[in-house]
């Protein structure tokens, strides 16, 4: 699929970046669902749109611009292998048969992108907002798949926190899983959920 027609003019560092309203990018959030990962399907985006997922992706806050995060890509050969090698460990879990069945949400969609939160220690940014950064990276992929019109899924599940299964994927002792964000062409349309009462999460300050 070709790259949908917007201005990608590079901008030079300490250059002033336009800001405009969008109301195509309001109505994107507003109705914004998660594609259930099994439901996602071929055709996924193509090497390009990755590219250009990431390169939207990265482009979150990051206080102290010290990048705590980073992107790890598969080819369709490389996450049937993790697969495979996953599903060996599957066994080894509390929940054996439950555990199988929740690696269909990597082997279903045909993309898969993994954000590990990398942060920088000690430094003096708290690791909270290192954290934070990496979580605003697997957001940020959601809303731009969405803007490719690709259904997105970002999880987590028992494979990003078993100590076995970090191994496989190559972490480091000071990384975990930040999400997995699976791609793909949802073979129906996701339903809405009930979203939070609005009133009951939103307080005003007051003096004591």
């Amino acid at each position: 699929m070709p790259l949908p027609d917007f201005d990608r003019t590079p901008i030079a560092f300490g250059q002033p970046l336009p800001q405009q309203a969008s109301t195509e990018v309001l109505d994107r959030l507003f109705h914004r669902r998660s594609a259930p990962a099994p439901t996602l399907t071929a055709p996924g985006p193509s090497a390009e749109e990755v590219d250009l997922l990431i390169e939207i992706g990265l482009r979150v806050p990051d206080h102290g611009k010290i990048g705590p995060w980073r992107v790890v890509r598969f080819t369709p050969e490389a996450k049937a292998e993790l697969a495979e090698r996953l599903m060996a460990l599957a066994a080894t879990q509390p929940e054996p048969k439950k555990a199988e069945v929740a690696l269909l949400k990597l082997t279903t969609p045909p993309e898969a992108l993994l954000i590990v939160s990398s942060p920088v220690q000690p430094h003096k940014i708290p690791l909270w907002e290192q954290q934070l950064s990496a979580a605003a990276v697997c957001q940020t992929l959601l809303i731009a798949a969405g803007a490719l019109g690709y259904g997105a899924n970002w999880i987590t599940d028992w494979y990003s926190y078993d100590e076995g299964a970090k191994a496989l994927l190559g972490l480091a002792s000071h990384e975990n899983v930040a999400g997995w964000i699976f791609l793909g062409t949802p073979s129906e349309a996701p339903l809405e959920r009930d979203r939070p009462d609005y009133g009951a999460r939103i307080g005003w300050w007051q003096p004591a």
